[in-house]
């Protein structure tokens, strides 16, 4: 179960990252302080707490303002019988071309550990990675990337996503994007399915619907195993997320929205 949330939460991230990988930047419709809560169950059970956080004021990074956001996902109540999850993903996310300079990744997983560090050079089209070890004090490993272009990383893609002006969409038009995470270049094929009015923790919300076509995979069922609803308004948040399972799925649900640029 604990590798399931894990690659539930890494499967999202990776669709709305890779739907945002490239494009120009527009209306930036988030702002420091933001904080997004969501529940993730499994049928009537409640799994597990996730959190989207900005910083409440700009973080610097090579002399350059920057968002530093945080994404924390954690299980709890019963799920926590079949191994504790307690990750944290993050990115520096540069103020003025909405690029990461710096992304990270703490994953405690029962007992496996993970603390990456990966600097981006997006002029000169580079990335380095840094592994670390269990404690995340010694370096175990230091690659460099060559990377195909302008990239966003895991957390970063996202928020990336939302400066996008979504409303000339067609339904059923693909978009193929790359983006770069766990030391590769990912090529996803994302389909608009439309517009939906859904009934959230926040009230009716308008949302957009995206699917990833993902190749054949042990855990995801069907060829487009998860739908993203973003809201259709100026502050574009996830509101819903749904996962099918060989058995079952797995829902995120939003619960709170505080700090919101727009109201």
């Amino acid at each position: 179960m604990k590798r399931i949330l894990g690659s539930l939460t890494l499967l999202i991230f990776l669709t709305l990252s890779d739907l945002s990988a490239q494009g120009s930047a527009g209306i930036t419709p988030f702002t420091f302080g933001e904080e997004l809560s969501f529940e993730v169950s499994y049928g009537w059970l409640n799994l597990a707490d996730a959190k989207m956080q900005i910083s409440r004021r700009p973080q610097e990074q090579n002399d350059k303002s920057h968002y530093k956001i945080d994404v924390y996902g954690k299980t709890k109540g019963a799920a926590t019988i079949f191994g504790k999850v307690n990750d944290n993903w993050g990115t520096y996310l540069d103020v003025e071309t909405n690029l990461p300079s710096l992304s990270y990744r703490h994953i405690e997983e029962g007992k496996y550990r993970k603390h990456e560090f990966v600097h981006f050079d997006q002029k000169n089209k580079k990335a380095t990675m840094k592994l670390f070890d269990k404690e995340n004090k010694n370096l175990k490993e230091t690659k460099d990337f060559d990377l195909p272009g302008q990239v966003q990383d895991l957390v970063s893609g996202f928020y990336y996503l939302r400066t996008q002006d979504l409303r000339g969409l067609k339904k059923g038009e693909s978009i193929d994007i790359k983006g770069f995470f766990d030391k590769e270049i990912y090529n996803i094929k994302l389909i608009y399915e439309g517009t939906e009015t859904l009934e959230t923790n926040l009230g009716k919300k308008e949302t957009y619907i995206f699917s990833p076509q993902l190749p054949k995979n042990k855990l995801f069922r069907g060829e487009f195993p998860v739908t993203v609803w973003v809201t259709k308004d100026q502050n574009k948040i996830p509101v819903k997320i749904k996962a099918n399972l060989f058995i079952g799925s797995l829902n995120l649900d939003i619960i709170s929205a505080k700090g919101l640029k727009n109201n």
